[in-house]
This record gives structure tokens, sequence and C-alpha cells, in this order.
């Protein structure tokens, strides 16, 4: 059975279920797989990222090729 129709069945049998509190903890559950990749990151990697976005912003930028070179 492929990806698309597990995700079917899936859904019919989510559908079927009346129980209230089966139901929370299948919403938790995928709300907890779906976790923000952001969360998962180190403090450092956040601002190292925030830090370049900032740049970013200001017009500072490297041109890839420089880039390429600076790090060879």
């Amino acid at each position: 059975m492929d990806i698309q129709s597990s995700k079917l069945e899936l859904v019919k049998i989510i559908l079927n279920i009346e129980n209230d509190k089966f139901i929370e903890k299948i919403t938790e559950f995928i709300q907890k797989e779906k976790a923000d990749f952001w969360d998962e990151l180190s403090i450092a990697q956040q601002e190292e990222i925030e830090k370049g976005i900032s740049e970013l912003n200001k017009g500072k930028r490297v041109e890839f090729k420089d880039f390429l070179k600076k790090i060879s």
C-alpha cells in the first residue's frame, strides 16, 4: 500500500472514532510530530541565522562565488 492509500485509510478510521479522549491523543501526537525545525536548532544556530537575516536586511551580501573562494 502506498503512502497516499495509507493516509486515506487512516482518515477513514479516524472519522469513525467516537471517543473524544482518543481523538485528543491523536491530535496531540500529530502536533508533536509537526514540530517546527526552528525549535530543534540550538540557541547558537538560531542566533547565527538571525544574524544572517539581519545582515541581509542591512544590505550586507556576499556573492556565492566569493563565498566559495573563502571556504575553499
